[in-house]
């Protein structure tokens, strides 16, 4: 049990950020249950193999997800954070932490609901983890802030610039998120002078992506959001036309 005031505050945010994630997994994992994993029969044909199923990589990621928020849970409750959050203290209305949680909900909106399905799943998921790494380490209004606008001022130009299904393939919007994801790898390297820890963020940003989208292209066959984005575009090209032929010869 903590009994340090300002380490309880954090658990209690803890907390309702654990019941949060714990919501958005449960409601995203119902939503992929649609989608046939043994050999559903869609109109009458006869679903893939299971391992084909496109429902493989979201379960994936939104049941660790799930894992991840419970046990955030869990250690809130034993660090006596389920208490404070339940308490006056808690509960009561805090500016910090409105900001905290509103700049999360700006990233993971902005990122879902117009980055996935527009730009290349690299530069988006990059741009992600970056501003979320970033912003919310330390919880800094300035830098929560930053992050939000990267995302945000990103997303809204590939949502206003490229609506239409038709459009989804365009490069515009992945140069932009391109451009902004380098505006924020040079402020984390420039901050890490005095934070060490910073120096792995842009590493995390770049292989993290690259591998979950060729473990889904070319390991699981998924569908890959955005897929003639303009990173993923080049991959595929050069792993068919390039690696491929090398050990099918």
């Amino acid at each position: 049990m903590v009994s340090d005031p300002a380490t309880l505050e954090l658990r209690a945010r803890d907390f309702w950020a654990a019941l949060s994630l714990i919501a958005l997994s449960l409601f995203f994992l119902w939503k992929t249950s649609a989608i046939p994993l043994f050999g559903d029969q869609i109109g009458g044909v006869s679903g893939i193999t299971w391992y084909d199923s496109a429902a493989i990589v979201p379960l994936g990621i939104f049941a660790s997800l799930l894992v991840l928020a419970m046990l955030l849970l869990i250690n809130a409750i034993r660090s006596g954070g389920a208490a404070q959050a339940l308490s006056a203290v808690g509960i009561g209305w805090d500016h910090a932490e409105a900001l905290r949680f509103a700049s999360i909900a700006v990233c993971l909106t902005a990122y879902i609901g117009s980055l996935v399905p527009r730009v290349d799943f690299v530069i988006a998921s990059g741009l992600l983890i970056t501003c979320l790494i970033y912003g919310f380490q330390h919880a800094r209004p300035g830098r929560m802030l930053l992050s939000s606008a990267a995302m945000l001022l990103s997303a809204a130009y590939a949502l206003i610039a490229n609506f239409a299904r038709s459009e989804w393939g365009a490069h515009d919007d992945d140069l932009l998120g391109l451009a902004f994801w380098a505006l924020m790898t040079l402020v984390v390297l420039w901050q890490s002078r005095w934070e060490r820890l910073l120096r792995v963020v842009p590493v995390i940003a770049l292989v993290a992506p690259l591998i979950l989208v060729m473990a889904m292209a070319f390991g699981f066959r998924q569908n890959v959001p955005a897929r003639t984005g303009l990173l993923f575009s080049q991959i595929e090209y050069h792993y068919y036309v390039t690696l491929r032929p090398l050990w099918s010869e």
